[in-house]
């Protein structure tokens, strides 16, 4: 199944031989503004996603989500986009990054399987009704077998889309339609399930009502600020450099004037070196929190002290978490968006 040069086309009927070869594999259109993928396992889609700004088409389904699972807010979702946002990608290597992303909501268990596959059913179908609508393009099959492996976690078949849009529909073998029945009665199960309070419940009345012609508001942007103390301009350089493309750090290298500054700037979080001069860490952890403003303000004590009371110190003047040196991105990285506080 190829295509190489643009000409008209038709989805419906290119839809309806993927169903009736049981195709596996990525089928990648490309017209003239968008590029499109579909991947198919033996002729029931996987997944669908497109060019035109795949991971705000996503987040605003984990805004929707978030609803009901409140840990998808805002911290969890930038953090999301950032691991996989501009993640390099290849069609014929690995899945497109928006999938790995609901792949490691998943892995992670921020997603219940049965959420995960939801989300997955909604995106797709979103993409696959913006799919039918084009008229020109190219297309190339990508085989199965030349790209990374990945779990199916919401074989979508394509046969309602097809009786909607009037195309002729295949003659698939009894078993694949059985195949098919067994998939939908089990989707009908699934609807049935009484997720527990902070799970999705997978039915139709649980979805927040929108209005068709008005799409749910985005999630506000807000810029996170993250104030670090350290008298080494090395550590401060390396902080900066680490998260200055997420956030608006702000760098303070006299403990002495780091209070004053600090509730000049009212950070988001904040990093303390332990072993300064004059102020330690310890200390200015402390009075912070005698400051109603900075009661709760996550405070993490960045030192090279791995010893016990080290940490129990810590702990007893309010610190929020505990990063030893020396670290790495991914380290301090973890840390900043496990500390992050919903906006």
């Amino acid at each position: 199944m190829v295509n190489q040069n643009s000409a008209s086309l038709n989805p419906q009927k290119l839809l309806s031989e993927l169903v009736r070869q049981q195709t596996s594999g990525c089928l990648q259109v490309s017209s003239e503004l968008t590029s499109w993928l579909l991947y198919v396992d033996q002729g029931r889609l996987t997944y669908a996603t497109n060019s035109v700004v795949p991971f705000e088409r996503l987040d605003r389904h984990l805004y929707r989500l978030s609803h009901h699972v409140p840990i998808l807010g805002n911290a969890l979702r930038a953090q999301v986009r950032f691991l996989y946002g501009r993640k390099p990608f290849h069609p014929q290597v690995n899945v497109h990054p928006d999938y790995q992303a609901v792949l490691w909501l998943l892995e992670q268990k921020y997603l219940k399987p049965v959420q995960a596959a939801k989300l997955v059913e909604r995106v797709t179908q979103e993409v696959l009704s913006a799919f039918l609508t084009l008229q020109e393009g190219s297309y190339e099959l990508i085989e199965k077998r030349r790209y990374d492996e990945f779990p199916n976690l919401c074989p979508i078949d394509l046969l309602p889309f097809l009786e909607q849009s009037g195309e002729r529909l295949p003659q698939l073998p009894n078993t694949t339609r059985q195949t098919n029945a067994a998939f939908s009665r089990e989707l009908l199960n699934r609807e049935r399930i009484d997720i527990t309070r902070n799970a999705l419940t997978i039915s139709e009345t649980s979805e927040p009502i929108v209005p068709p012609s008005s799409p749910p508001p985005p999630s506000p942007t807000y810029e996170y600020k993250i104030v670090c103390v350290d008298d080494s301009p090395s550590i401060l350089q390396a902080i900066r450099t680490y998260l200055d493309d997420q956030f608006t750090v702000q760098m303070i290298s006299d403990p002495l004037k780091a209070l004053i500054q600090i509730m000049r700037i009212k950070p988001d979080i904040i990093l303390l070196d332990v072993g300064m001069p004059n102020l330690d860490g310890y200390e200015l952890c402390s009075m912070l929190r005698r400051h109603s403003h900075f009661r709760d303000t996550p405070v993490i004590m960045v030192t090279g002290h791995t010893g016990l009371i080290d940490r129990a110190r810590a702990k007893l003047v309010g610190a929020s978490g505990y990063l030893t040196k020396p670290f790495t991105r991914p380290e301090l990285i973890k840390m900043v968006f496990n500390h992050l506080p919903q906006q």
